[in-house]
Parts: C-alpha cells; sequence; structure tokens
C-alpha cells in the first residue's frame, strides 16, 4: 500500500468510530481542539511566519499573502469559528421524514455522514481548522491536503487537533494531512476510491479545473469568484460607492470579493468618480468599456474580453457601463461564475427581478458580496461555497456534509 492508501484505510476506519460516537463527544473534541489551538497558538504563528518568510522569498504577491498570514486575532476569528460549530445542532441521525405505507410499513430518512471527505485546497491555512471542525460535528473523517505554501503552517495545525481528538478517546486519524505536496499526491487523492467518499477542491480556477477533469471519486465543485456588483438607475449612489469598496478592497484575494462592476448608464456619470475616489485609496486598477473611459479618463485600462471573465485576486476591478436592468442580468449570467452577485436599488421590482433570474449560489440586494461566508451565513464555518447545483449549494456547513439511509420498520411483512 501507498502512504495515501495507509492513510485512506485509517481514516476509514476512524470514521467508523466517528460515525457513532454521539454529539456530546464530538463537542468534547472541538471544545479540546478549541484549547489545544489557544495553548499552542506560539508554535501554530512560529510555523505561519516560516510559511510567509519563504512565500516571500520566492516573490509571492501581496494579496496572496493576506491568504496565507496567521495573526492573534486571525487565531481568535478561527477558535471561534470552531466553537460556534460546536454549538451549532448535530444533523447526524436526524430523522427528515417519516410516513407509513398501507402494508405497515414505516418508512424514514435518517442523515448520515457521507464517510471519509479529502480536501485540497491552497495557501488559506484557517480552512485546515474550519474543514477539520466542521467535518468531525458531521461525523466525517477528514484527509487534508494543502499546497507547499502553507505546509509548516497546516502541519502544526493537524498535529495540535490529532493530539486534542486523542486526549477525549476518539482517533487520531478521523483528521489526516498529506504530508506530500506533490502534483504526483494531488493526483493519487483524486484517485483514491474504495477510501474517499467525496472529494472537495477549494483554491483557484485551476486547481478546481483540474479536480474536476481527472478526479476518479465524487467531487463537490467550490466555486471560482467572478463576483458583479451592478448599480442599478434607482440606487442610492453612497451606498453603493460603500458596498463596491468593501466588496473589492476589504480582502481582494477571497472568492468572494467583487470582480466586476456594473453601472446603469442614467447613473454612470454621477457614480462612477464616486466609486473611483474610495477605490484610489487602495490604488484599485479599473479595466474598463469605453464608456467608463469617456467619464473616468485616461487612468482607465482598456479592458479586453478576458476581463470580463477574470477572478483577479488582486486590487484590479474590471468596469462597464449598462443600458438596461436586462442588459446586466445577461451579462453577470453569461460572465459569472454562479458565486455571489449583487445589486444595488431603492426599485423593489428591480429588487426582486434581480432575485429571481440572476442564477448564483447567493444573490444580493443593497449588501456587499463579501457576506458569502459559513462564518457570516451562522453555520459556523465552511467548507466551501459550492457553486453547483447537486446536492450542495452555497456557504457548505454541516447538513451539507452529510447524506441520508433510509430506515424501515415492520411487524414481519414479506413481499
Amino acid at each position: 500500500m501507498t502512504i495515501l492508501e495507509t492513510q485512506g484505510l485509517a481514516a476509514r476506519h476512524a470514521e467508523r468510530v466517528l460515525a457513532v460516537a454521539g454529539t456530546a463527544k464530538k463537542n468534547e473534541a472541538l471544545e479540546a481542539i478549541t484549547q489545544a489551538l489557544y495553548q499552542n497558538q506560539g508554535y501554530i504563528l512560529a510555523e505561519n511566519e516560516k510559511d510567509l518568510a519563504a512565500a516571500m522569498a520566492a516573490g509571492m504577491k501581496q494579496s496572496l499573502l493576506d491568504r496565507l498570514a496567521l495573526s492573534a486575532a486571525r487565531m481568535d476569528g478561527i477558535v471561534e469559528g470552531v466553537r460556534q460549530v460546536a454549538a451549532l445542532p448535530d444533523p447526524i441521525g436526524q430523522v427528515t421524514e417519516m410516513s407509513t405505507r398501507p402494508n405497515g410499513l414505516i418508512i424514514g430518512k435518517r442523515r448520515v455522514p457521507l464517510g471519509v471527505i479529502g480536501i485540497i485546497y491552497e495557501a488559506r491555512p484557517n480552512v485546515t481548522v474550519d474543514a477539520a471542525a466542521l467535518c468531525l460535528k458531521s461525523g466525517n473523517a477528514v484527509i487534508l491536503r494543502g499546497g507547499k505554501e502553507a505546509f509548516r503552517s497546516n502541519k502544526a495545525f493537524v498535529a495540535v487537533m490529532r493530539d486534542a481528538l486523542e486526549s477525549v478517546g476518539l482517533p487520531r486519524d478521523c483528521v489526516a494531512l498529506v504530508e506530500d505536496t506533490s502534483r504526483e499526491s494531488a493526483n493519487e487523492l483524486m484517485g483514491l476510491t474504495g477510501y474517499l467518499d467525496v472529494l472537495i477542491p477549494r483554491g483557484g480556477a485551476g486547481l478546481i479545473r483540474a479536480v474536476v477533469e481527472n478526479a476518479r471519486v465524487p467531487v463537490i465543485e467550490t466555486g471560482v469568484g467572478v463576483c458583479h456588483v451592478y448599480v442599478d438607475a434607482r440606487a442610492d449612489l453612497d451606498m453603493a460607492a460603500q458596498i463596491i469598496y468593501n466588496a473589492k478592497c476589504s480582502r481582494p484575494s477571497v472568492c468572494n470579493a467583487a470582480e466586476c462592476l456594473l453601472v446603469h448608464a442614467d447613473v454612470a456619470d454621477d457614480f462612477l468618480p464616486r466609486a473611483k475616489a474610495l477605490l484610489d485609496q487602495k490604488g484599485v486598477e479599473l479595466r474598463g468599456c469605453p464608456r467608463t473611459a469617456a467619464i473616468l479618463g485616461e487612468c482607465v485600462v482598456p479592458a479586453q474580453a478576458s476581463d470580463w471573465d477574470a477572478e483577479y485576486g488582486d486590487y484590479i476591478l474590471a468596469v462597464k457601463v449598462v443600458d438596461s436592468f436586462d442588459e446586466a442580468v445577461d451579462f453577470i449570467n453569461t460572465h459569472g461564475s454562479g458565486h455571489s452577485e449583487a445589486i444595488v436599488t431603492e426599485d423593489y421590482f428591480s429588487a426582486q427581478a434581480f432575485l429571481d433570474r440572476v442564477d448564483a449560489a447567493a444573490v444580493y440586494v443593497n449588501a456587499s458580496t463579501r457576506f458569502t461566508d459559513g462564518f457570516e451565513f451562522g453555520l459556523g464555518a465552511e467548507i466551501g461555497i459550492s457553486t453547483q447545483k447537486m446536492h450542495a449549494r452555497g456557504p457548505m456547513g454541516l447538513t451539507e456534509l452529510t447524506s441520508a439511509k433510509y430506515i424501515i420498520y415492520g411487524t414481519g411483512q414479506v413481499r
């Protein structure tokens, strides 16, 4: 057996224990993890500093360094996320349906874990803890395969969590890390049939495409974030400027950041200079259509066709002036990635039409796309943002990590 197959077999044995551990034991494990993360914060941050130093030496751009970096404040957020997961209702064992058939059989559906979940992700070490906490609470073992950029941080997190699991009597192998960060290990994980029940990629377009195209185990596709903010003809323009500034600039490297601004022609002359004044505070590069350039001048880089489909992950924003609500919706449905889309408008009917017609996992009225997040949605944390329509869509919390089995009660019926 390969090292990864050995990990897969150990995870399979661990998930059978975890699946029947019960809510109290799982919550005990999560509390032990929060305590261990606090107690080992210095060690974890020191390992993260080594990752950051290596990334800076390799020339990683600033927006990606932000994704990689941990701090005391971010550690507090990670720990709070684990505590929120512990406080959530346990979906395992919930009976979602129950009915009696004419022959007297009582047939119901009960939530059960998926089993062993594999997760391939890039330079965001917080994913290590978020994913482990959600998998543990939903009764799933997890095999984590992070990127080389965050290897030391991920290894530290997993070591701390495995010790915490063991301290409360659960198998260490409920959480495992693939320590080989080569392409070969990713390819092997994609084909780990018999051990993995589902594989979830979380990262950029290249990673997600590679997993979707090459995996031989079932995949839940998480989303590339080509997100739009549309400023309608009846928008509060000051509100709209604050929303696009937040959606683009608060954390430009994350998947719920806005990548494209659409502005109705009726308000473009008034709105675009307001928006630019705020975006200039972060040095945002604007890649605009000819009408945008006519309003804002030479500071606008002429947009190419590829800009309308780009996930920049940086302080870059595509800008287009549109003539109508219908044009905006059609543009979003053509170029969006199905992640998060927003309209800013005071018109009730336009808002409702936007909610009805835009095809995305999260659709906003008068709010930033940056709220598409498990923590913000009250899920405690998230495995990722699913942009597919089968099984799970949007932020994936506990319920999305379960399946169902039929349970049947009889009194001797035969057929």
